[in-house]
């Protein structure tokens, strides 16, 4: 049932020509409603000197002014918000780690099309109600493991809610609770991969089929090492705040 209602043959099928049209459509709706709600972009877009009217293809996305990731740093925290603070439900944010960090504000409907998102990358990794899904991003500011947990309950399945850390625990109920699906950054599968090894065990001792691994870049190199590792088929997924 779960794959029936998260694999939307009419979106995910479309023909290239009717794609490009959808896309049109919404960046041209999207340019209005942020220059109509968004002082900080609205400003960038008059000292360029275009204004909605200007933009009515794609093509004319390059005369709009590029938005710089120190922009986003310059409008924390508010500047970019589009909404009133009071329809803002929740935020994330980036680590901080090169700089001031960036927040996203979401509202109800943000919250709940990024867990639909999730929801259809499950799905689309083989998993449905039937699956345990073991969550080890970090739960709270991070993006990542609020929206695989919340994507995971849509679909039904069973969630075990780990967030990271505490390698032999995480092995230890992956093992006991016969999870199959893995939802981490790459980097701490390869190390579960490894600690699963020091602990004298193979993944012929686990029940995991597949991990959806985000937040990081990485290698093929290191995808065929975890999935050999963990004996899974290994699967990327979008998880930084700012597309989210």
């Amino acid at each position: 049932m779960a794959k029936k209602m998260y694999f939307q043959e009419e979106i995910e099928t479309m023909p290239v020509e009717k794609i490009k049209a959808l896309q049109e459509e919404k960046f041209l709706k999207q340019v209005k409603y942020v220059y109509d709600n968004n002082e900080y972009y609205r400003n960038l877009m008059d000292e360029k000197g275009v204004k909605p009217e200007d933009i009515k293809c794609m093509e004319d996305i390059s005369k709009l002014p590029f938005l710089t990731k120190n922009d986003l740093r310059e409008a924390y925290p508010y500047g970019l918000l589009c909404r009133p603070v009071k329809d803002c439900v929740r935020i994330h944010s980036t680590s901080g780690t090169t700089g001031r960090r960036v927040v996203a504000f979401y509202t109800q409907n943000d919250i709940d099309l990024w867990a639909e998102c999730c929801a259809r990358a499950i799905v689309a990794a083989g998993g449905s109600e039937k699956d345990v899904v073991q969550v080890a991003y970090g739960y709270g500011l991070f993006t990542g493991g609020a929206g695989l947990h919340d994507g995971s309950h849509k679909v039904g399945s069973l969630t075990i809610p780990m967030s990271s850390g505490n390698t032999e625990r995480q092995i230890q109920f992956m093992k006991d609770l016969n999870a199959t699906i893995l939802c981490c950054t790459p980097s701490y599968a390869a190390y579960i991969g490894e600690k699963l090894h020091d602990m004298g065990m193979t993944a012929d001792d686990i029940n995991l089929k597949a991990g959806i691994f985000g937040a990081e870049p990485w290698t093929e190199e290191m995808r065929h090492s975890i999935e050999q590792s963990l004996g899974i088929k290994a699967y990327d997924i979008y998880g930084l705040t700012e597309i989210s």
